[in-house]
């Protein structure tokens, strides 16, 4: 897999490029519509639902994590919880995702955020040579390998998706 710029690159395809990450942009076209934009994206790219990857950013003892897990599962907070040695995680308001992060949500990435913050990778994803995340905006993901975005993003791995 090659290193691939675009034109307008988002903070996540900026981040990938400066830490020497090999990846592969994957554009479709969003339906503002979908029911869900992670099924949305596994079915527009012709992709198992389990190699497509959703951030999602919860709080855990005052603080954002994020936990990143297939988009045919859910996100266990206990699990992620655990994972962090914290004692109770819930859902953030989509706002202060949006403010955190940078980015919109349903297009929110795991990379390039505004500033870092503690992360958890499903392990499942270790099962898969890539996994596609989501690129910086809906309708762009991001083919890398497992281990790749353990790297860029700090990332814990556990079993944290139900």
């Amino acid at each position: 897999m090659a290193k691939r710029k675009t034109p307008g690159g988002t903070p996540a395809t900026v981040a990938l490029g400066a830490a020497g990450i090999a990846f592969e942009v994957r554009a479709y076209e969003h339906d503002p519509r979908a029911a869900s934009y992670g099924l949305e994206a596994a079915e527009a790219l012709g992709v198992d639902p389990a190699r497509v990857f959703k951030t999602l950013l919860a709080t855990l003892d005052g603080r954002l994590v994020v936990g990143i897990v297939p988009v045919s599962g859910q996100l266990d907070l206990k699990a992620l919880a655990r994972a962090l040695g914290g004692s109770k995680a819930a859902m953030a308001e989509v706002a202060a995702a949006e403010r955190a992060t940078g980015y919109v949500a349903g297009g929110i990435s795991p990379i390039g955020q505004k500033r870092p913050h503690p992360t958890v990778l499903d392990a499942s994803a270790l099962e898969h040579g890539t996994i596609l995340v989501s690129g910086g905006r809906r309708g762009l993901d991001l083919e890398l390998a497992p281990c790749d975005l353990v790297a860029v993003t700090g990332a814990v791995t556990a079993t944290i998706g139900r």
